[in-house]
């Protein structure tokens, strides 16, 4: 029998601060050295260049890989495997999190810290997951982007069989009476495995934890469904491993999953018999082999990379563009009726009409985000406008671009320099000015609009702020002279909430190549971006933008927009995502030309 591959335990710290252990196979079948400080040694790198990163289901913990780990006898590649937020060994409530966007966010924390400590680029990394770590791997994939070799998904789960009628609403209805709770998992190992001995081991196994925080069960259920909607967005070559016998989560939704996906390179095999627990069964030897055929197939033979900087003329996001813009959409025909008549008793709304829903000073009064309106009912229905789950959307990235800020202005004056900002469409400039002016050190900003009303506006709220060092100029920001002739040279350039507006790639192509021009090379673009929108026909088919017509947007997947930044000379440093996937802020570096 072949003796289990060494291990050594290790820990990271995540994007909050939270301790997450992981199991680091390092390649060949030395174990790296570890200090007393439970830290890496200089030994503990990998010279291999290469990695598979394991997620595990759900309830578990990372010390469940080891068979496959030694199954898949892949000596020569670094091997690691994480125990989630709240399982296992790692920090966290057990069984809860935040969201899954905290895990997904947690993933993205985890790329980096094996490029940073054990030197291995992502584009040289293969993720494996497994059932609920399979969604928390597809939504990285979706939303972040990141340049993976490939990805298995065995059992993914997308669509959980919850059983009980009207589970999901029931769910949500407790949650609002009672707060969060736990659901305990009905599923026995008798019905994840038919290997007695291993259905035993996940029995008295103690780190396994059989509860799940109703939050997160729900947050499961949302993202799913939005990751089953948009898999078209992910391009990186992907292996699904489904069960043909599976208590636990619906085939069909691997399916439709499946189906979507823009991956060159995708396939997807379904066992017959099998349980859940497709690592853990009678018969596993056969989905491990054909996983380790496609980590191997990806290491040898990558996938050639899609061209996304056309993906406005062909394309997903295209194709619902065109659709949106066609006539039609006759259900909104109340809904539209009641937003131009009662509606008009929001202030939010009634501004809306007059500038347009997406113009800048719309934007300054989201995030202002206090209801008023005519009569109660107006207030009432202005309440409701501001909860919408966009404009929630639209205060978060509020929040990320203030951070981002923060963090570009650090790393320029960790340099000596001073902090030179511009905004190309700042709108009024509200979190803008607020961010600088809570700022530790003094920076000058220039704030660029293409209308005088959101210019005066914003001189208003700075004189008001009492914010110094800040001017307002007139500008388009789809000029790529003008920008290229921005004065004094700006080391950190933002531009939020415009390229979302705009759906042919070549303005924004040119908008970025000016931008190119006037930051300095190490200097800093702060940039946003819309790859997923939950109510994008009810706007298109009900809310006007600034010139009067339908407010209809084309999504940008974060890969191609990311391409579209990096074509324009630039590399990307680090990226924020809301709870609900719609709005992406991102930090990316001039490089040099």
């Amino acid at each position: 029998m072949t003796r289990p591959r060494d291990f050594v335990e290790r820990t990271f710290r995540s994007w909050d601060g939270a301790t997450i252990a992981y199991r680091f196979w390092p390649p060949g079948r030395a174990a790296a050295s570890t200090r007393s400080d439970g830290s890496e040694g200089r030994s503990a790198r990998s010279e291999a260049g290469r990695a598979v990163v394991l997620f595990h289901r759900g309830h578990e913990h990372g010390g469940r890989w080891q068979h496959v780990v030694d199954a898949l006898g892949m000596d020569d590649v670094a091997v690691f495997a994480w125990d989630a937020r709240g399982h296992g060994r790692s920090a966290g409530e057990r069984g809860a999190a935040e969201s899954v966007s905290a895990l997904v966010k947690d993933a993205e924390a985890f790329a980096r810290h094996i490029r940073d400590a054990h030197g291995i680029r992502t584009e040289d990394t293969v993720v494996a997951a497994h059932s609920v770590g399979a969604v928390i791997a597809a939504a990285w994939a979706h939303d972040f982007a990141p340049p993976l070799a490939g990805l298995v998904l065995a059992t993914p789960a997308f669509r959980v069989k919850l059983y009980v009628p009207g589970a999901v609403p029931l769910l949500r209805l407790r949650q609002s009476l009672l707060g969060d709770g736990y659901v305990k998992s009905y599923v026995k190992p008798r019905l994840l495995t038919h290997d007695a001995a291993e259905a035993q081991r996940y029995a008295h196994d103690p780190l396994i934890f059989r509860q799940i925080a109703v939050n997160m069960l729900l947050d499961l259920h949302d993202t799913s469904r939005r990751l089953v909607e948009d898999a078209a967005a992910i391009h990186t070559p992907v292996l699904i491993l489904s069960a043909g016998s599976d208590w636990v989560v619906r085939l069909d939704a691997q399916r439709q999953f499946f189906d979507r996906l823009s991956s060159p390179v995708k396939d997807m095999h379904v066992y017959p018999g099998f349980f859940h627990a497709i690592f853990h069964e009678r018969g596993r030897e056969v989905p491990i082999a054909r996983m380790r055929e496609f980590i191997a197939q990806c290491f040898s033979q990558p996938a050639a990379e899609p061209c996304l900087l056309d993906a406005d003329a062909a394309g997903h996001t295209k194709s619902e563009h065109d659709r949106l813009r066609a006539p039609g959409g006759h259900q909104y025909a109340p809904l539209r009726w009641g937003m131009r008549t009662l509606g008009r008793l929001s202030e939010g709304m009634r501004l809306g009409w007059r500038t347009g829903f997406d113009s800048g000073l719309t934007l300054d009064y989201v995030y202002e985000n206090r209801p008023r309106g005519l009569t109660p009912l107006g207030r009432a229905i202005d309440r409701a406008f501001l909860s919408s789950v966009g404009w929630r959307g639209i205060r978060q990235r509020r929040t990320h671009l203030e951070g981002a800020l923060r963090d570009a202005v650090a790393r320029v004056q960790a340099r000596n320099r001073p902090a030179r900002l511009l905004d190309v469409a700042a709108g009024p400039g509200r979190y803008v000015l607020e961010a600088v002016r809570s700022l530790p050190q003094p920076v000058t900003a220039v704030l660029r609009d293409n209308r005088e009303e959101n210019l005066a506006a914003g001189r208003c709220l700075s004189d008001s702020m009492g914010v110094p060092g800040v001017s307002f100029a007139r500008g388009d920001a789809f000029d790529a002279r003008s920008l290229a002739a921005t004065t004094p040279r700006p080391n950190v350039a933002i531009v939020s909430g415009l390229y979302e507006l705009v759906p042919d790639n070549a303005r924004v192509r040119t908008s970025l190549g000016g931008l190119a021009e006037a930051i300095e090379p190490g200097g800093y673009l702060i940039y946003t971006n819309q790859p997923w929108h939950p109510q994008l026909e009810l706007i298109a088919r009900t809310l006007i933008n600034r010139e009067g017509q339908p407010w209809v947007m084309r999504r940008r997947t974060q890969a191609e927009m990311d391409e579209l930044v990096r074509d324009a000379g630039f590399r990307k440093i680090s990226m924020e995502i809301d709870r609900w996937g719609i709005f992406t802020v991102s930090l990316a570096e001039r490089v040099a030309a």
